[in-house]
């Protein structure tokens, strides 16, 4: 699984030229996390309702399946795991255009989608372990549990998380090393790995939230809310891995 969060590997170019929030005044920079949250919120339920369109209305559990299958054999899931990437950075591209608000709430959305498609496997996968879809719930309800002990953490301690940049960068670049030879030469990462990738997923979380403090500009909500949905989805998919080997 792609461990790339876009934040943690663009610059500003794209930047506008207002203030930063954290030198913004308290009503702005108010707006302006409250903007940021609420698209991280659409996008989340937009993905949800992606999930329920693919499950209920679109396929099959059967067809589900197969589709699953084909789309995580081998060589193809690191096709659809390096398409995925590359239409994370145009999505972010598209988010930090801080001359077209359409095109920021089209990056966001784009990579909502695709990330729906690239969660569908998995999501099959523990749908065949629990028909009932708990394995899930139980998943999504932890995984928002991290998600925000991790934002109050820096929202209470107002810390600047920024250190952590390179931590990520070379943790993320040999997790997905990783990933990708698990996948050429077709062996399991174990749970070790499960829960070192959760870790990496927090720490990417506590950079991002404290980017919307410190370091985002009035008017990037958009691109805000999207390094953090890669950084939730992140976490999320190797939380639901996690209640999944449980299970096994």
């Amino acid at each position: 699984m792609s461990t790339n969060n876009p934040n943690t590997f663009n610059n500003d170019f794209y930047a506008p030229t207002d203030l930063f929030a954290a030198a913004a005044d308290a009503d702005e920079r108010a707006g302006f996390i409250t903007k940021t949250y609420l698209y991280l919120i659409g996008a989340v339920l937009s993905m949800v309702g992606l999930e329920v369109i693919y499950f209920n209305l679109l396929f099959s559990m059967e067809q589900a399946t197969r589709i699953a299958g084909t789309m995580t054999n081998g060589f193809t899931w690191l096709i659809v795991l390096g398409l995925f990437m590359a239409v994370q950075w145009i999505a972010d591209t598209w988010a930090r255009n801080s001359a077209n608000p359409v095109m920021q709430i089209a990056g966001l959305a784009l990579y909502a989608v695709v990330a729906s498609i690239v969660l569908f496997p998995l999501l099959t996968i523990a749908l065949l372990v629990d028909q009932s879809g708990k394995v899930i719930t139980s998943a999504g309800v932890a995984t928002g549990g991290l998600f925000s002990l991790m934002t109050l953490a820096v929202f209470i301690t107002r810390k600047d998380f920024s250190f952590l940049r390179t931590f990520l960068v070379f943790g993320g670049m040999a997790a997905l090393g990783l990933v990708v030879i698990s996948i050429l030469f077709g062996f399991s990462l174990g749970p070790i790995f499960i829960y070192a990738m959760i870790a990496l997923a927090c720490g990417y979380i506590l950079y991002d939230t404290s980017n919307v403090l410190h370091h985002y500009r009035i008017g990037q909500h958009a691109a805000a809310s999207l390094a953090l949905l890669a950084s939730l989805f992140i976490l999320f998919w190797y939380v639901l891995q996690l209640f999944l080997s449980s299970r096994e």
